[in-house]
């Protein structure tokens, strides 16, 4: 990602200073595309859902046939020793990848037991609210049976880097995309959620997009509160009528949606109050090892 001059790689078992090289230029994952990853967050001393994310790279790892060559418990006990490289309470990245190195003799498909792995924590201020705005994309989601959708793979990122694209040339932060059916998927980087009459809306998972660590904890901590919630099929004509939309996801956390194609929203009372409730979660979990 290299947003960051600060940066700690770690790899083949040692921390490295900067944005260390990892893949080789005959590699798979290198002009195949067979690369996976999470990421995770720390801020203001907190790692909220760290074990969650080192899980799911696991499970992301096996969805594109590697074979991972560490378990969960490995990945995020380094997460945790790479952030004691940086100030307790500095705002980090935290990514951890995993890659195919060899080809089988059918070219095309790798060696499972290839699997390479890294990680990769960069500081990364967390964006603050205002000004985030969303258009609607002409390129769709694709479905399960079209593309390794259950997997936070690389490869899918060259369609939303298009979706991401269009809406920045239009002069938006981001855009809503469908899927094949024409029901809202998520944006390019991001789950979202929608408010109307005090009820909240937000796509029912469908295997078009992944079901996000913090979509599912926004969703939890909202319940929780006695605020409804319900996930099911959504069309751009009830993101039409809706009152509020936010957006959750690794980078912001939650983030309100400050205007949705001409129109001006501004931040509502709910998304206010998610993103609150997931300050106070982190807050109450385990302080940040350091």
């Amino acid at each position: 990602m290299a947003v960051s001059s600060e940066i700690v790689t770690w790899y083949e078992g040692q921390w490295h200073r900067g944005n260390a090289p990892i893949i080789n230029a005959a590699d798979h994952a290198a002009w195949l595309g067979s690369t996976v990853f999470d990421g995770a967050r720390q801020f203001e001393g907190t790692r909220p859902d760290l074990d969650l994310h080192a899980a799911r790279i696991i499970r992301s790892a096996e969805a594109m046939a590697m074979t991972p060559p560490v378990d969960a418990a490995t990945v995020q006990g380094l997460l945790e020793e790479g952030c004691t490289h940086f100030a307790p309470d500095a705002a980090l990245y935290l990514r951890p990848m995993m890659w195919s190195r060899d080809s089988t003799p059918g070219i095309i498909d790798a060696v499972p037991e290839s699997t390479g792995f890294a990680i990769c924590i960069e500081s990364l201020s967390m964006p603050a609210p205002g000004a985030f705005s969303l258009t609607v994309s002409p390129f769709c989601r694709p479905r399960p049976d079209m593309a390794t959708t259950e997997a936070k793979a690389g490869a899918l990122y060259a369609n939303n880097a298009r979706i991401m694209a269009d809406a920045r040339k239009r002069g938006f932060s981001n855009a809503l995309s469908l899927d094949v059916d024409g029901n809202v998927a998520e944006t390019a980087s991001t789950n979202v959620f929608m408010v109307r009459d005090g009820v909240v809306f937000t796509p029912v998972p469908n295997g078009t997009f992944l079901n996000g660590i913090t979509r599912q904890r926004i969703i939890a901590l909202l319940r929780a509160e006695r605020v409804e919630v319900q996930e099911t099929s959504l069309t751009l004509a009830d993101f039409d009528r809706a009152e509020e939309i936010f957006v959750t996801g690794n980078i912001a956390k939650v983030m309100p949606v400050e205007r949705y194609q001409d129109r001006t929203l501004g931040t509502g009372p709910v998304a206010q109050r998610a993103r609150e409730l997931y300050w106070d979660y982190a807050h109450s979990r385990q302080p940040a090892r350091t």
